[in-house]
């Protein structure tokens, strides 16, 4: 109603009601078929509510885009935490990833040090086996020489004891041998 009274007023004070020859509130007078016609249509409009249906429309239209932007800012705020999460997981990754790469590095340090002393150790075992084998080849070299000695100086003294002896002293000879074994086992 207050719409209807202020169109009125808007048209009473047009500057066609000052300008004409024909009086205004007349059908020969094209400005008020106009506005008796727009009257009529804001009256239909009125009649019809489409105002409010308008206002309902857009009501619901602002609702809508209320919830769209009330979803995306949903949205966005679970996107920042699944980008804050994967860039925290990354982090770790890189965090694991480095830790992993110094114990390896400390691992090959720890190996290639064990393998030294490994080596090492290997290597003074074989230098104790060597000497060993020099110790025990010189122990029978000195066996043999001295098994050479005593053969020698065995079949010297043969020769000395067959020429200087005769068989009396050898048949004497053997009977204190014999007595000597004899005492010697009981």
């Amino acid at each position: 109603m207050r719409l209807t009274l202020t169109a009125l007023f808007a048209l009473a004070a047009s500057p066609a009601l000052a300008a004409g020859d024909k009086p205004f509130f007349s059908l020969a007078n094209t400005d008020f078929v106009v506005v008796i016609a727009f009257v009529i249509f804001i009256g239909i409009l009125v009649y019809f509510k489409v105002p409010g249906l308008v206002g309902g429309m857009l009501d619901k239209r602002a609702a809508s885009i209320k919830s769209e932007l009330d979803e995306a800012k949903a949205l966005r705020e679970e996107a920042q935490s699944l980008l804050a999460s994967y860039e925290r997981k990354q982090k770790e990754v890189q965090e694991q990833s480095a830790r992993i790469v110094a114990a390896a590095k400390e691992e090959a340090t720890n190996a290639a040090a064990a393998a030294k002393a490994d080596i090492a150790t290997s290597i003074t075992r074989r230098l104790a086996a060597a000497q060993d084998q020099i110790a025990s080849a010189e122990a029978s070299a000195v066996k043999e020489v001295r098994d050479q000695a005593i053969a020698v100086a065995v079949g010297a003294a043969k020769d000395v004891i067959a020429k200087q002896m005769d068989a009396k002293s050898a048949g004497a000879l053997i009977d204190d041998s014999i007595a000597t074994v004899g005492d010697k086992l009981h």
